[in-house]
């Protein structure tokens, strides 16, 4: 019997929308087989990964760099790009380079918008966890001075008078001309390359499926999006996947290896292998 494999994703339309085909068994799979899938949020799925929890599961390109000895990166199943990384928001009137005072909240200490604030902004250390589903709330309700935003919540922040005051995957596009590294999918290295290979096939086929088909999905993210509007979730889906997300590419893997220096340069996690 082929093993069953754990896996983990996000409830995030990005997620939702590139695995609804595999895990509703469409896909066919030789080497292996999948269990229920469990849906969480980022952060939660980042500290799994720390324990060594899934053995295939979604993280935040930050969190691979603590874990690159245990996972290893799929060629597809990813989300980097450009135009779609986090935003650092506030109120009007709220200015840069009155920050270092604000408490500014981030959906998880190893995402990488937490890690993007830290490059651009050293300065900002007053720094508080939060769900990011619950960060925009809090701003509302003035309990925190700014957050860093990611998912809907990109297309969202507007309508409760909110500013952007920075966008931090501007801020890395133009600091080293490379997309965005968001999150991508790890499987455990234990697991040997025939099931590896097989499971970045499965994936690519998944998401092929979906592009094919885009509607087919609609009810299963519509279940687990933090949004429900047909816009938003076309808007999440279409910034947030793309050819990367089929396969990540020479630039793509530039642009994670140049994240995962930049992590080590500034003592964010241990010095650890790069992609080939």
């Amino acid at each position: 019997m082929p093993p069953a494999l754990s896996l983990g994703f996000s409830p995030c339309p990005n997620d939702t929308f590139i695995f609804h085909a595999l895990i509703s068994g469409q896909i066919p799979l030789r080497h292996f087989s999948l269990l229920p899938p469990v849906l969480a949020d980022v952060e939660t799925l980042n500290g799994w990964a720390r324990d060594a929890r899934l053995e295939v599961t979604k993280l935040s390109f930050h969190a691979f760099g603590h874990v690159r000895d245990e996972y290893r990166l799929l060629a597809s199943g990813s989300a980097l790009g450009r135009g779609c990384g986090p935003l650092l928001v506030g109120h009007p009137g709220l200015r840069l380079d009155s920050l270092a005072g604000e408490t500014i909240a981030v959906p998880g200490l190893t995402t990488t918008a937490a890690m993007l604030l830290t490059l651009c902004l050293p300065q900002c250390q007053k720094i508080m966890v939060m769900p990011f589903d619950q960060i925009l709330p809090a701003l509302v309700a003035g309990t925190i001075g700014a957050g860093v935003i990611i998912h809907e919540s990109r297309f969202t922040y507007q309508r409760h008078g909110l500013r952007m005051l920075i966008d931090l995957g501007a801020w890395w596009e133009e600091t080293t001309t490379l997309p965005i590294p968001l999150g991508g999918i790890v499987a455990r290295r234990s697991l040997g390359d025939e099931v590896i290979v097989e499971l970045e096939m499965a994936i690519r086929q998944s998401l092929q499926a979906a592009f094919r088909d885009p509607l087919a999905s609609r009810p299963y993210i519509r279940f687990h999006a933090q949004e429900t509007e047909d816009q938003v979730i076309d808007d999440h889906i279409a910034l947030y996947v793309n050819d990367h997300s089929l396969a990540l590419g020479e630039e793509g893997r530039a642009a994670v290896n140049e994240f995962l220096i930049r992590g080590q340069d500034a003592g964010l996690f241990p010095v650890g292998p790069l992609l080939p």
